[in-house]
């Protein structure tokens, strides 16, 4: 047997070395990743959920208190936090890790952090290969966390079985400007924070905008500090997945094939090196953007 395929009967079989390993490998692109992602099995349909929704809305407070919830019911649970880069050493800036601390020793559950390494929505471009090799493992969920970097975090419905929107109440205004991207591509809202003022109004609101004849989108109250609305989310989460799995599965075969031809297609453009060079043309003068860019 292959040094890879016996990797992967590790990750099978739920090894979490094995499974850091294979994770490793493919974000990394080191020797045998192509390998591992040609032999990925998938033993049973995991639902793969993203978690989306803008900066402060409590994101990370929510997963762990949704983490919390079904390690006591002892089901296992992979989590992708996507993470934003410097633009100056494009290494990762947030640690959405720290915030769930304490899964860190559960043996069900498996967090890994991931920069987005300059993708402007919100995922890295190897969230597609991760969620899928975490997919392969023996997890019951696998959940994304994205940036919440706003409208262009809509590339979320191009990867996840069941899309979650976490708001607060004071996010009226917010709302408005989300509505013609993300908006419409939320299966589950959430409002967090909801023992603040002007919560129900707010979600009453939200109810009558995203309601309509075709379909009811939930709304769910929640206060994530306290795991107020969890058991709620979980089971708005677990009806949604069964019919959404087949209803959007050939959409999400398309989005994902097209991403990665589109991240093979981008290989050869690096930052680093777009970096150095058009800092070697600065030092020329008459430095033109736009013709720097016909050059790629």
């Amino acid at each position: 047997m292959s040094e890879t395929k016996e990797l992967l009967q590790k990750l099978y079989a739920g090894d979490k070395k094995a499974l850091a390993r294979c994770i490793t490998i493919v974000e990394n692109e080191l020797e045998g990743f192509e390998e591992i992602l040609s032999l990925l099995k998938f033993k049973k349909n995991v639902l793969l959920i993203g978690i989306t929704g803008p900066p402060g809305a409590g994101k990370s407070t929510l997963i762990n208190a949704v983490i919390k919830t079904l390690s006591g019911q002892k089901k296992s649970v992979g989590i992708i936090a996507i993470d934003p880069t410097s633009p100056f050493n494009f290494g990762s800036l947030l640690g959405d890790r720290l915030r769930m601390s304490e899964h860190f020793t559960d043996e069900k559950v498996f967090i890994r952090s991931l920069a987005t390494r300059g993708s402007l929505g919100g995922l890295s471009a190897k969230t597609i290969e991760i969620a899928d090799v975490m997919r392969a493992s023996d997890f019951d969920y696998v959940i994304v966390e994205t940036v919440g970097v706003g409208q262009s975090e809509v590339e979320i419905a191009g990867l996840a079985d069941v899309t979650i929107l976490v708001l607060v109440p004071e996010s009226g205004d917010e709302v408005q400007t989300l509505k013609s991207g993300i908006m419409e591509i939320a299966d589950i809202f959430v409002v967090n924070k909801s023992d603040r003022d002007g919560a129900d109004i707010f979600v009453k609101n939200l109810i009558s905008l995203v309601h309509s004849k075709e379909k009811e989108v939930p709304v769910i109250k929640a206060v994530a500090t306290t795991s107020d609305g969890v058991n709620e989310l979980i089971a708005a989460i677990e009806k949604l997945g069964s019919s959404k799995q087949s209803e959007k599965k050939l959409f999400l075969l398309v989005e994902k094939a097209y991403r990665l031809i589109q991240n093979k297609r981008m290989k050869d453009i690096s930052k680093k090196e777009l970096q150095k060079k058009i800092e070697e043309e600065i030092s020329k003068g008459d430095f033109n953007l736009y013709t720097f860019a016909d050059k790629f």
